[in-house]
C-alpha cells in the first residue's frame, strides 16, 4: 500500500487552522455576484440613511 502525501493530492486545496477550513481555487459559478461599488455605495446610503432617521426622531 503506497501512502500519499498531502503535497501529492491533487484537487484538495489550500488548507488552514489543521484543515477545518479549505480554500478552493476554483471560482463558483452559482453564487451571486455584487460588485464592490455597490457594497460601499449601500453602506453609505444605510448610513446616511441612519443619521437622518436619527436626526428626524430623536429619543
Amino acid at each position: 500500500m503506497v501512502s500519499r502525501t498531502m503535497a501529492e493530492k491533487k484537487n484538495r486545496g489550500f488548507s488552514s487552522a489543521a484543515g477545518l477550513i479549505q480554500y478552493y481555487d476554483m471560482e463558483e459559478t452559482k453564487a451571486l455576484k455584487v460588485p464592490p461599488e455597490l457594497v460601499v455605495i449601500m453602506g453609505i446610503a444605510v448610513g446616511v440613511l441612519v443619521e437622518i432617521m436619527a436626526w428626524k426622531f430623536p429619543t
